[in-house]
Order: C-alpha cells, then sequence, then structure tokens
C-alpha cells in the first residue's frame, strides 16, 4: 500500500514550484536580471557623451588643408594674394650662426640655426607627414606666409618645444654671411589663445643689402590642434604688423576647426565671434 504525503507538505511543494517557475520565468524575459531598459539607455548615454567615447578629428586631406587656408577677406589693410609664395626665400635669412656668441656653445647655436634655416626653407615646423597647404599674401615690402599641414605627434612636440625655447636660447646672437654679418634678435610674442598650444616670436636681422642698413622684422606663429598645425610668418623690411598677426591666427583657427569638425569655413570673417 502506498502512502501519500500529508497535505501540509504537498502545500508547501506546489508552492516551491510556483516560485520556481515565475523566477525562470523572470530570468527568461530578462526584466529582472540588471537595469531595465531606460536606465541603460541612461547609462549607454552618459558613456557615449564622454570625451574618451568621442571621435577624433578626421584626418586633414589635401582638400581640407586647403580650405583651412586663410584668405584675402581674413585680412586687413591691402594684402594680396599671391601665386609664387612657395618660391619665396629671403638671403637675409641665410647665412652660419657664430658659435662664439652662445655660452654654451654648439647646443644653443644649433637651436638657432634651425630657426633660420626652417624659416628660409618655409618648414617652421619641419616636414608635414601627412596633407598640406601654403599661400602667401603681399602688401608693399611685407609678405605673409601661411601654412596649414598635419604631423607626426612626436614631431610636433618636439617642434613646439624647441619654439619655446628660442626667446631664451637665441636671444641675440651674429651670423656670418658672404653680405657680411648680422646680428638676430628673438623675442617672445603673444598670440590669441586659440588651439590646443601656441607660440609667437618676433625675429628681427639686421644687416647690411646693397651697402645700405637692413632690417628685417618677422612675426612667427605656430598654433596646434591636435596633430595638424598652422604655421606662418608676417613681415619684412617695412616691419611687421600686430594686428595682421593677430588677425590671420584668430581667423585661421577657425578656419582650422571648421575643416577638422567636417564643416565648411566661412567666406565671410564677420560671421566669425
Amino acid at each position: 500500500m502506498t502512502h501519500r504525503p500529508p497535505r501540509t507538505f504537498r502545500v508547501l511543494a506546489s508552492a516551491l514550484a510556483a516560485g520556481a517557475l515565475l523566477t525562470t520565468a523572470a530570468c527568461a524575459d530578462g526584466d529582472d536580471s540588471g537595469p531595465d531598459r531606460a536606465d541603460t539607455t541612461e547609462i549607454t548615454t552618459k558613456i557615449s557623451s564622454t570625451p574618451l567615447a568621442q571621435q577624433s578629428p578626421a584626418a586633414l586631406t589635401p582638400a581640407g588643408a586647403r580650405a583651412a587656408l586663410v584668405t584675402e577677406a581674413d585680412l586687413e589693410d591691402d594684402w594680396t594674394q599671391v601665386k609664387n609664395a612657395a618660391t619665396w626665400r629671403d638671403s637675409l635669412l641665410v647665412g652660419q650662426v657664430d658659435v662664439a656668441d652662445f655660452l654654451t656653445g654648439k647646443a644653443d647655436a644649433a637651436a638657432c640655426q634651425k630657426l633660420l634655416d626652417r624659416l628660409y626653407d618655409d618648414e617652421l615646423l619641419g616636414k608635414p607627414s601627412g596633407a598640406s597647404a601654403l599661400t602667401g599674401f603681399k602688401e608693399g615690402e611685407s609678405r605673409l606666409l601661411y601654412q596649414v599641414a598635419a604631423y607626426d605627434k612626436a614631431a610636433l612636440d618636439t617642434s613646439f618645444a624647441w619654439l619655446k625655447s628660442l626667446p631664451v636660447k637665441c636671444d641675440q646672437f651674429t651670423v656670418d654671411s658672404s653680405g657680411g654679418q648680422r646680428t638676430v634678435q628673438v623675442v617672445g610674442a603673444t598670440l590669441p589663445k586659440e588651439g590646443d598650444a601656441r607660440q609667437g616670436l618676433q625675429v628681427t636681422v639686421r644687416g647690411t643689402s646693397g651697402g645700405e642698413p637692413t632690417t628685417l622684422t618677422l612675426d612667427v606663429a605656430a598654433l596646434r590642434f591636435g596633430t595638424d598645425a598652422i604655421a606662418f610668418t608676417n613681415g619684412g623690411l617695412d616691419g611687421a604688423d600686430d594686428d595682421t598677426t593677430e588677425q590671420a591666427a584668430k581667423l585661421g583657427a577657425a578656419r582650422l576647426e571648421d575643416v577638422q569638425a567636417g564643416r565648411t569655413p566661412s567666406a565671410d570673417p564677420s560671421e566669425i565671434d
């Protein structure tokens, strides 16, 4: 004869089985195994909005570099764009730095020689590793040579550190050339607070040309935006206009930032705050 379990035991077992079934169903639906859909959406939104999740600017293209160049409309006064800017070379920048002028000798002399060589070769920040574009403008005896390019990050770090050191290392020195000795002075200059980093210089070269005293004054500017950068010189035998330097830096920065964001730079600089 088979004995059935007491009624109390059978009711308790049924209740436990029903609870197990409900738990299994909940797990299968996923309703109680973690945050609900609203919470999940909120978490996803927070993650996607963090700096680490943001997309980096697209790599600079040749077309983008050209679009980021300043135009005549960006510059005040009577600057005129020229077609031969890539061939500009100023002979007053040619010469051999006199090592005897430096307390630390060859190391500082080499830093100053590099400045003259890069200004002459239009490669202030070194050779670009990616797309680049260059343009030039002329007003009287003054020239504005403007470049936008992509660089290797480590090389760009090195170039900006070198530029920052020049007002101290190259405060004043002598250059020997076929046209006689020249005196070069380098001082720091302030630029608008644009980009990730910036360095301004004013370089003055005094010597003779055609037997007459001659002074070349250049505002030198470099602004960094990630691994892209702007580099330009402004000045000449008539001196350097600070307002033009500031305008080129500020409006040029806005143009490059537009390009990096996938926007078309404005043709009207008055639209830029």
